[in-house]
């Protein structure tokens, strides 16, 4: 599933469209998941004929406002197989293709091969639930310390891996950067929220906003990881740790697989 970096690339590939008119929005196929609670008809017709004004992805979620005033919302969610593009602008639908946004020189496409992702729609000045409800952005300013690790209290007896993986605090964290976060901060994925002394529990928050930095700056330079990063290495057949060296190990933690190294994260 795409996690924050990759969601954040998706969005930019769509940000080719910004300021110009949507001429005809085209649903071939309208009874799919991907709609599931959205009004089609109104998501097309309201559509037709507006400007694209902006974008902006928080976690997991993309959001692309059009119209007067920025009245119009879609929403997104790319799920397990979920994919933007940009085609030309007589581009004919293909059989994952889901919703086009046809404009002037090009085609603003969403394709959903498995159809576990989403697609919303709202008419209104005020945001609607589904996007105000998300939980704050890990780089702004509301993703605090205290926040952080009063929610790592909360979920005292649940191990870090699965608290990461928990969106209504770590939007956008998913497997892969999660195990990333760990591994940088020398902690164990099966370590309890809970036995984090304070210090530990503000150097977790500064890594995790640390990666996601990173993340985010090394999707825009060159779609890569250095070799440095545990990603690189994590599925590698007798992968070894970049830092140490030593057997990365995987096993299944908070319902995840999860690959660490057991000398740079030994358990506590």
């Amino acid at each position: 599933m795409p996690e924050l970096p990759e969601v954040e690339h998706s969005r930019r590939i769509w940000d080719a469209g910004l300021g110009h008119r949507v001429l005809k929005v085209l649903v071939p196929h309208p009874s799919v998941r991907d709609f599931r609670g959205t009004d089609v008809r109104a998501l097309q017709d309201q559509l037709a004929g507006q400007v694209f004004l902006s974008s902006e992805a928080n976690g997991k979620q993309l959001l692309f406002r059009f119209g007067r005033a920025g009245s119009l919302w879609l929403g997104m969610h790319l799920g397990m197989s979920g994919r933007l593009s940009v085609e030309s602008d007589s581009i004919e639908p293909g059989k994952h293709d889901h919703l086009i946004l046809r404009q002037a020189k090009r085609s603003l496409v969403f394709s959903d091969q498995r159809q576990f992702g989403r697609v919303l729609f709202h008419q209104g000045i005020e945001p609607p639930d589904w996007w105000a409800r998300l939980a704050p952005p890990i780089l702004s300013d509301q993703f605090t310390v205290k926040a952080v690790s009063n929610f790592l209290r909360r979920r005292r007896s649940t191990s870090l891996k699965a608290v990461l993986l928990m969106q209504e605090r770590f939007p956008g964290i998913g497997n892969w950067m999660a195990d990333e976060i760990l591994w940088r901060a020398y902690l164990n994925p099966a370590t309890k929220a809970g036995e984090l002394e304070p210090a530990t529990a503000a150097k977790l928050w500064r890594t995790v906003r640390r990666v996601t930095r990173l993340s985010l700056a090394s999707i825009q330079k060159d779609w890569d990881y250095p070799a440095t990063w545990l990603f690189q290495h994590r599925w590698d057949d007798g992968g070894k740790c970049p830092r140490c060296h030593s057997q990365l190990r995987r096993a299944t933690i908070g319902g995840r697989t999860t690959c660490w190294c057991p000398t740079c994260q030994a358990a506590r």
